[in-house]
């Protein structure tokens, strides 16, 4: 992870007071290169529709705003915005831009060294932890100076997006800092404090892409993110995800896509939240799946997707389908 600022971009963690961890990390790279800029939806990116957020200019709140946007569109809730961890999370954006590195981590004695990881930050800030709990971390680090582009791309890169898409997560706070040269740090934390949010509802899954969601991009670099979701490639297709409560368990019985009127699948990587820790004391249950295709996909077609497996235990099917750019 030193090593991350001179080839990555981006950082994806989950941790909880349980132990119960996922951490991802690099950049999607995923060649989105439209940029909003103007107070109007028109972004270019996937399934944007009237409700998107208006551009206000500020990366940390842009970002902010995306993230919170696109769980809306996919049922899941919005999270409270919390001014002590957006001091946090700007307190470790600062400590990046400072040192020129990404990282979750900072060490003591360095230039803007306010906590050594993302617990400590927030407790710095004035974060107060009761019963149980669970806190997350996105980061990017992009020449891009937009928060809505910045933080599509972390939807992009699946382990930011398991992070970024847990629907027990109650509250959220970012923080952006900026180089001289326009190189910009979006930090985002997440937390559920006291106990975890109320979720989705019981027996369902939110996807992404969701059901009907058009211009989808067609590709991933997945050498870009770390760890790397498909080590012996980098370009491939978009990553399709189903996630669920943290506290509940997704088992795979099958999970395929394929396009509209084609007669077989398309060769698919399985990834987990589950893979994004090597540390066995950091794993937890199974709460979030992805497949990604081994092969980008084509422009402007229907893709179904069909998923069947269990939910804690009870049988679970679902269907949808997506449109590519």
């Amino acid at each position: 992870m030193s090593k991350m600022h001179r080839t990555k971009g981006m950082l994806g963690a989950l941790v909880a007071a349980w132990a119960l961890a996922a951490c991802g990390g690099g950049g999607s790279g995923n060649g989105t290169t439209s940029s909003a800029a103007s107070a109007t939806p028109a972004t270019g990116v996937a399934g944007t529709d009237a409700a998107a957020p208006a551009l206000s200019g500020n990366v940390a709140t842009d970002g902010r705003n995306w993230i919170n946007y696109r769980r809306s569109q996919i049922g899941l809730p919005t999270l409270e915005h919390n001014t002590i961890i957006d001091s946090a999370a700007q307190g470790h954006s600062d400590y990046q831009r400072i040192n020129n590195t990404v990282t979750h981590d900072q060490q003591a004695g360095k230039q803007g060294f306010t906590g050594a990881a993302l617990a400590d930050r927030m407790r710095a800030a004035g974060y107060t932890f009761t019963g149980s709990n669970a806190i997350g971390e996105v980061i990017a680090a992009s020449s891009r100076q937009n928060g809505f582009t910045m933080a599509e791309e972390l939807v992009t890169a699946i382990y930011h997006r398991f992070v970024m898409f847990e629907p027990q997560f109650k509250e959220i706070g970012s923080g952006a800092a900026a180089t001289s040269a326009g190189y910009n740090y979006l930090t985002a934390d997440f937390a559920a404090n006291n106990g975890l949010g109320s979720g989705l509802a019981a027996g369902a899954l939110a996807a992404w892409p969701f059901n009907g969601q058009t211009q989808v991009q067609v590709n991933f670099l997945s050498d870009s993110e770390e760890p790397d979701p498909v080590p012996d490639r980098n370009e491939v297709g978009y990553p399709i995800s189903l996630q669920t409560n943290l506290s509940n368990v997704i088992a795979v019985q099958s999970f395929t896509v394929r396009p509209r009127g084609a007669t077989t699948d398309l060769a698919t990587r399985q990834v987990d939240n589950q893979v994004a820790s090597s540390n066995p004391l950091q794993r937890h249950n199974l709460s979030a799946v992805a497949i990604i295709p081994l092969a980008p996909l084509a422009a402007a077609t229907i893709y179904d997707v069909t998923f069947i497996g269990t939910l804690n235990g009870a049988a679970v099917g679902k269907t949808w389908s997506f449109t590519t750019k």
